[in-house]
């Protein structure tokens, strides 16, 4: 796989995790941290219920690292992205998930299952603390750096991944995932029945942890750097599954995305 460590982007400080941690900003002292119950003891029957559909294979699952932060960076083009992050990775993982899922009984379960509601169209602070707060107790934290489902190509990438790992020094485990959407299927669509779903796990990328102030540049240039390694991943898995990506979602079908990424263009 690619080479495991990035550049240091600041003055940097080692992991900020354990309890004395959530006193540094930003603050993740008041902060309780997601459910945990349903999202630990419930993956081995979501997993056999999910296998009873679907062929689901993991590759380089010790690339995850066993204990302490983990930051999982991953592409999407399905529906059951996050699901089968938090289900099939080796360890529990609270998923960043877009606001709009959290409603009714869905929104219950989700809830009930630890992952963390994102507003995507301004500044979300706190998701934030809640992620940065799994992070600082040594959990896992799953976020989809292009923001909504797509081609899966990292075309738009997002500097949510590139912050969380220098606040808390968590390494970043890029993941690709083949076949979770079907070629022009919709972006609420279902992979057919008995489908194969291949999860790649790439080898940790390691940026430093800085101390605050960390500067939009900072994180900008860290997220080039990362989205530059998951590109390089994304084409060696290609070649070692022999998948490919269900290219671009119907047209009318992209969801609208608040900008402030890194684009193809400016990386």
């Amino acid at each position: 796989m690619s080479p495991a460590t990035g550049p240091a982007t600041g003055p940097a400080t080692g992991p900020a995790t354990g309890p004395g941690s959530h006193a540094e900003r930003p603050r993740t002292d008041g902060v309780r941290r997601p459910e945990r119950w349903l999202l630990h003891g419930a993956r081995p029957v979501a997993r056999w219920l999910i296998r009873r559909r679907y062929r689901v294979v993991v590759h380089g699952a010790e690339h995850v690292p066993a204990s302490g932060p983990v930051v999982i960076a991953a592409n999407h083009t399905g529906i059951i992205d996050g699901p089968l992050m938090a289900i099939f990775a080796p360890r529990p993982v609270h998923a960043l998930t877009k606001l709009e899922m959290f409603r009714g009984f869905l929104g219950r379960f989700l809830t009930w299952a630890g992952q963390i509601p994102l507003d995507r169209m301004q500044t979300d602070p706190r998701a934030v603390r809640l992620a940065v707060h799994v992070l600082r107790e040594g959990g896992v934290v799953g976020i989809f750096p292009e923001g909504a489902r797509g081609a899966g190509e990292l075309e738009l990438f997002h500097r949510g991944a590139a912050y969380l790992a220098m606040t808390t020094g968590a390494p970043i485990v890029p993941l690709t995932m083949f076949g979770t959407r079907e070629p022009g299927g919709a972006s609420s669509s279902l992979p057919r029945r008995g489908g194969t779903i291949d999860l790649v796990f790439a080898a940790p990328y390691a940026v430093d942890a800085v101390s605050w102030p960390r500067t939009r540049d900072d994180v900008g240039e860290a997220s080039r750097l990362l989205r530059a390694r998951m590109l390089a991943d994304l084409q060696e898995s290609i070649g070692a599954t022999g998948r490919s990506l269900p290219g671009p979602l119907p047209a009318g079908q992209h969801e609208p995305d608040p900008g402030g990424g890194v684009t193809e263009k400016s990386a």
